[in-house]
């Protein structure tokens, strides 16, 4: 059983505030290939968390391609206490009930309400020591909420033999160019087809 931990930035810190907001493609499109290949190095497990942005986005990519991997893989959803969320507004709060509900599993790592930091460290070392590697859509030249985790992720890859792919700024803008060339081509495609009709 291989194990990986799927963490990256808060859809605000990409300055993602729609659902249909371009920058989810492309993530989307990106975490869909990384998915693709964990499933061919034998990943069994992908191990996230509820925040918005990279960890819901990646729950709903991995729980679509089930239909493709069926029986490949399981997704797991995990929280750093028990009331997570519970000062998000109830748009937010029901995006994170639809991604857990896409979980096979899901639970508190901390089985209480948040009362300290430790907490949070925690779920940090849980996620370590529960996955095999991990996958981060982070740029540390970019830092965001995400640099706790790609800290914590760097030292405990240091003594442990835990790999870590990271998807950075040029990566996503890389994708994004390579969306755009299928894009126009598959368009132009398209218009030819309907003017041979016409």
């Amino acid at each position: 059983m291989k194990r990986l931990w799927v963490t990256g930035y808060r859809s605000y810190e990409l300055g993602v505030f729609k659902d249909d907001d371009p920058k989810v493609k492309i993530i989307k499109s990106v975490l869909k290939d990384q998915i693709s290949q964990a499933v061919i190095n034998g990943f069994t497990w992908f191990i996230t968390g509820a925040q918005l942005g990279v960890e819901q986005w990646f729950v709903d990519v991995a729980s679509k391609l089930k239909k493709k991997y069926t029986h490949e893989y399981q997704i797991a959803v995990m929280l750093p206490f028990t009331n997570f969320g519970q000062h998000w507004n109830d748009r937010n709060q029901l995006r994170m009930k639809q991604t857990i509900k896409r979980a096979d599993f899901s639970r508190p790592v901390n089985n209480s309400d948040y009362s300290s930091p430790q907490q949070l460290f925690n779920y940090q070392n849980f996620m370590l020591t529960h996955t095999d590697a991990a996958l981060l859509i982070y740029d540390p030249e970019y830092p965001g909420k995400t640099k706790y985790d790609y800290a914590q992720i760097q030292r405990y890859a240091k003594r442990h033999n835990y790999p870590v792919t990271t998807i950075t700024m040029d990566d996503l803008q890389d994708a994004a160019n390579e969306y755009e060339i299928v894009y126009r081509e598959n368009h132009k495609k398209d218009l030819q087809h309907k003017q041979h009709l016409l």
